[in-house]
């Protein structure tokens, strides 16, 4: 019997079995993670599974182990499987496919639950990158340092737009290899070199999302035929796929709802991009007139609800550098991405005073994590009256004593400390010391 079992002082997960009656351990420096534990119980399982067959060999298994040398005389395995399997060892397992060649039986299994996008997004990575430097070597014989060496690699890459690939864009192509890796190691049965590779560390998100004011100046310029749409962009937080894909028959004008239900991506229409994105979004007052508005400048028989004039939905290229840039320009203001409209409509909503759950679910978040994550330097209103109502208390707390508030039944000359004081007192107290 083969356990996965956790050192205390080290945090890292090590082997514990019996061969031959005696007790062994075998450490490794994986931390204490689901995915290290799965992979090291995969490995523990080919141990029993080799015990039971009475083929086991301890060195085969654990080539740099100082008990392997207790049981070289003693093999449990004949001459033949231990020629066959002494290249087994928990980094490298017995004789797989290539890269190249598992590659096209992971992409097919896969294919079913991807998006077409994303299938299109993951052959072009397979093909670009990953499979002329990797392709030819066997999975198990990839190495940590193949892996670190390929990233390195991919950092003096130039992009499209003549610089380096940005740790994002790395990332990105790293991620298609990691799961391949980790399937094949599930398959085949050895540890996937990608054990304690992090991904890149991404700098901080840069957002400029416009003030309210802003967006008023906004709507008040553009043109008419532009109105609804600026407008539903900047009161919903719609990404820009979900608001071109948008058809007449996801809006609810009797229950004021903009139902979420696909999106426009690279030209094709498809499914949100996630379920927490399939959602309902309030109409606000202003986003009903607008769209009632829009109703009236569409045909009739179009079924998009912001058209070209050629009928097809908004095409993002058109309207940023026809219209949105253009827009800026024109009002002064810095030039942004029209993604800069989903942040705006986020920082309006947190500034406002809106629960952020509701806020999360209404931009299509799985959580809170990313508002106070990415727009609290935005909201100086998320927590109540900027720190002002803090920063009177413990200026009264560094006070004389004879100016803290006595308590109604106080005796004449006496003093509360502030520590005793109700939540009220506190308000009542920090209002007066505003007021000096």
């Amino acid at each position: 019997m083969a356990n996965v079992r956790r050192r205390p002082e080290t945090g890292c997960l090590f082997l514990d079995f019996r061969y031959r009656g005696v007790r062994c351990r075998e450490q490794t420096t994986l931390q204490d993670t689901a995915a290290n534990r799965r992979t090291l119980e995969v490995f523990a399982n080919r141990i029993k599974r080799e015990m039971a067959k009475g083929t086991f060999n301890y060195r085969a298994f654990f080539p740099d182990s100082p008990r392997a040398s207790q049981f070289d005389g003693d093999m449990q395995a004949t001459p033949t499987a231990v020629a066959t399997r002494s290249h087994a060892s928990p980094d490298r397992g017995p004789s797989t496919p290539t890269l190249g060649q598992f590659a096209g039986t992971w992409y097919q299994e896969n294919l079913p639950r991807w998006r077409q996008t994303h299938a299109d997004t993951v052959e072009g990575t397979l093909h670009q990158h990953i499979l002329p430097k990797l392709g030819e070597k066997p999975l198990a014989e990839i190495t940590r340092a193949d892996l670190l060496a390929f990233r390195a690699e991919l950092g003096k890459q130039t992009g499209k737009g003549g610089g380096a690939l940005s740790p994002s864009r790395i990332n990105h192509i790293m991620t298609p290899l990691r799961m391949l890796m980790a399937e094949a190691s599930e398959r085949y049965e050895f540890l996937t070199p990608f054990r304690n590779i992090k991904p890149l560390r991404l700098p901080k998100l840069d957002i400029q999302p416009l003030s309210l004011d802003e967006v008023h100046r906004a709507l008040g310029t553009v043109r008419i035929d532009w109105h609804p749409y600026l407008a539903t962009r900047f009161f919903t937080g719609m990404r820009t796929g979900e608001i071109n894909a948008l058809e007449w028959k996801h809006i609810d004008f009797e229950q004021d709802l903009i139902l979420v239900r696909q999106s426009i991506v690279k030209g094709k229409l498809e499914n949100t991009k996630t379920d927490g994105s399939m959602r309902d979004v309030p109409m606000v007052p202003l986003v009903r007139t607008a769209l009632l508005e829009q109703r009236k400048l569409v045909a009739k028989d179009c079924r998009w609800v912001f058209a070209q004039r050629n009928g097809d939905p908004i095409n993002l290229v058109n309207f940023t550098n026809r219209i949105w840039h253009p827009l800026l320009r024109h009002l002064g203001l810095a030039p942004r991405r029209p993604y800069q409209t989903r942040h705006t409509a986020a920082t309006l909503m947190l500034a406002s005073g809106e629960n952020p759950e509701w806020v999360a679910r209404t931009l299509g978040h799985a959580n809170t994590e990313m508002l106070f994550r990415v727009y609290s330097r935005y909201v100086p209103n998320l927590t109540r009256n900027d720190g002002k109502a803090f920063t009177g208390l413990v200026t009264a707390s560094s006070m004389p004593t004879s100016s803290t508030p006595r308590t109604k039944d106080a005796p004449q000359g006496t003093t509360t400390p502030l520590a005793v004081l109700t939540r009220k007192q506190l308000e009542a107290l920090v209002a007066q010391l505003r007021q000096q």
